[in-house]
């Protein structure tokens, strides 16, 4: 398998991944878990709620993107870790039968000033269900080796 170097990320878009079917059980269990608010856990307290209908939580959608993005190109990325998450927003409630699409868009590539070896690669991660409907979006670095210093590993 190829690994993917700073250079293989160039603005624009980079892939679309999935779909990711979501059940009901899964986010019971996640909610139960991690989670525990009404309107991921209970079905009447859910349909009372401002989400109108039980929902995953928002933390749980965070996660199906990270493993969605790591099958679909992180795990054969020489990356070495992320600073942070720049922005996370929530748009649409996460729905037990959803099957999700990551959309996934470099933002900006630039070679790191401080550490020339290595690349700051920004994504731009959105997250779709099945009708076309975005239910998250997040923007976040990740630091990636450049093909050089890959290659002398």
């Amino acid at each position: 398998m190829t690994t993917l170097t700073f250079e293989d990320f160039k603005p624009g878009h980079f892939g679309t991944f999935g779909p990711r079917h979501v059940t009901r059980e899964e986010i019971l269990t996640y909610a139960a878990e991690y989670d525990p608010q009404p309107m991921h856990l209970d079905e009447a307290a859910a349909a009372k709620s401002m989400l109108k209908g039980l929902s995953g939580s928002g933390w749980h959608l965070c996660s199906l993107m990270m493993r969605m993005m790591f099958d679909g190109f992180i795990g054969r990325t020489a990356s070495m870790g992320s600073p942070g998450v720049n922005e996370m927003r929530w748009l649409s409630p996460l729905r037990p039968g959803d099957d999700l699409t990551l959309d996934i868009e470099v933002a900006e590539a630039r070679v790191s000033r401080s550490r020339p070896e290595t690349g700051i690669v920004t994504f731009k991660g959105v997250v779709k269900n099945a009708a076309g409907v975005t239910l998250c979006e997040m923007v976040s670095p990740i630091i990636v080796r450049r093909r050089a210093d890959a290659a002398a590993e």
